[in-house]
């Protein structure tokens, strides 16, 4: 394998050394043969493991037919994965692109047209909460807000106002004659795994009704099942205006989609918006069949049982590690352990077990196991959990023994 510095790819991620020749399940092979447990899924996209049959099948179908045509005509996978959305969803109408940053763009997009639509061009900004995340581009690393993102990409993209995680007053207190709405995850991921109380989503779209706002909702994370629930929203019983999912909506193949009431969506007419990829009938036929199997009678049950179980299981990990492991976070399948010692090196002790995580803001490693992961699985993986950190904690007294000893 070649060096960082000689690698011929642009060093903006901090890649392990890992490379993986084939997967199944919730399983990952090495080129050189060794088997991880990945409990990172591809950071929350493999929502049906490696290699799923029915996905195989779907893709290889359609690659022999047609993989791209552009959207100068009509994709009838598209239309028919559409009317899934809508008919599972508080939607009406549906726009397909590539990843979870396109899917945000065309949300923010869509709620500033909507306004400007209706004669009120001036109703722009967006309120957004601290440890958001919304993906990379110029707009979305400004409705994010975070410092480490923004720095030295020159100004910060206009539009967003940035309050407080869970403080319904300093929304009310932050809504003016610009506000369009409010862009929220009903569960920050990549902020540290924190669930946003169902109290306070409620309030929010109680704030956005009395002020004639939108609710969007960011679930490129949480969608598709990973809380248990089809969309996260859904916890709360709110229901939003606009939506972007990605990730699992694919299972692994490059989509995204940006979801909305009719109402919501009346200044998106022809021209405004596009994307040349977006809605691909390789896509789509993944697409559909990822909800082949999402929206099987059981298959939501099945996700809420091993979320259950996982939690409890890393409760006892928490109890017997309290010097490293703090607090468990999470819903469904998308869980988080605090750490007391930096998380990238918990992460580092489990990767040596053979488990695959994924490291969070808040000192926090996500589990993000696929969702067909069984309970033998879950079992396997506290098991590396546990060895990983007993090992820890030995070499913790090693360096504090030292330490007196010096």
């Amino acid at each position: 394998m070649s060096s960082p510095a000689a690698s011929p790819l642009l060093p903006v991620f901090a890649r392990s050394e890992l490379a993986f020749e084939r997967g199944e399940g919730c399983w990952l092979v090495t080129t050189d043969g060794d088997r991880y447990l990945d409990f990172a899924a591809g950071v929350a996209v493999n929502a049906l493991g490696h290699s799923h049959p029915h996905l195989v099948a779907a893709l290889t179908a359609q690659a022999q037919k047609l993989w791209h045509v552009s959207n100068l005509y009509r994709i009838p996978e598209g239309e028919r994965l559409a009317q899934r959305l809508v008919d599972a969803s508080f939607a009406d109408v549906v726009f397909f692109c590539n990843s979870g940053a396109e899917a945000l763009e065309a949300s923010i997009k869509l709620a500033r047209k909507h306004f400007h639509a209706n004669g009120q061009p001036e109703r722009y900004r967006l309120i957004t909460f601290e440890g958001a995340f919304h993906g990379r581009t110029l707009a979305t690393i400004a409705a994010g807000g975070q410092a480490k993102y923004l720095e030295g990409f020159g100004p910060k993209v206009e539009g967003f106002d940035q309050v407080p995680f869970g403080d319904l007053a300093a929304v009310e207190a932050a809504i003016g004659p610009e506000t369009a709405g409010v862009l929220i995850e009903p569960l920050q991921g990549e902020g540290g795994v924190r669930l946003v109380a169902p109290a306070f989503m409620r309030g929010l779209r109680e704030l956005c009704d009395r002020h004639g706002l939108l609710l969007v909702v960011d679930e490129v994370q949480t969608g598709v099942g990973r809380t248990g629930h089809l969309f996260a929203h859904e916890i709360s019983g709110v229901t939003p205006d606009v939506m972007a999912v990605a990730k699992g909506i694919g299972g692994g193949f490059p989509l995204g989609a940006c979801l909305a009431t009719r109402e919501a969506a009346d200044g998106m007419t022809a021209g405004v918006h596009g994307s040349t990829f977006g809605g691909n009938p390789l896509a789509m036929a993944v697409g559909n069949a990822v909800l082949d199997v999402v929206l099987e009678p059981g298959f939501l049950d099945h996700v809420r049982r091993m979320g259950l179980l996982l939690k409890q299981r890393l409760a006892g990990v928490v109890d017997a590690h309290r010097s490293i492991v703090t607090e468990v976070r999470g819903e469904g399948l998308l869980t988080g352990l605090r750490c007391a010692i930096p998380n990238g090196d918990v992460a580092a002790a489990f990767r040596a077990e053979g488990l695959l995580t994924v490291g969070a803001g808040d000192n926090v490693v996500r589990l993000l196991p696929p969702l067909i992961v069984t309970e033998a699985e879950i079992g396997e993986a506290i098991a590396k959990i546990e060895r990983a950190l007993d090992r820890v904690e030995r070499d913790m007294g090693l360096a504090l023994a030292r330490g007196a000893a010096e």
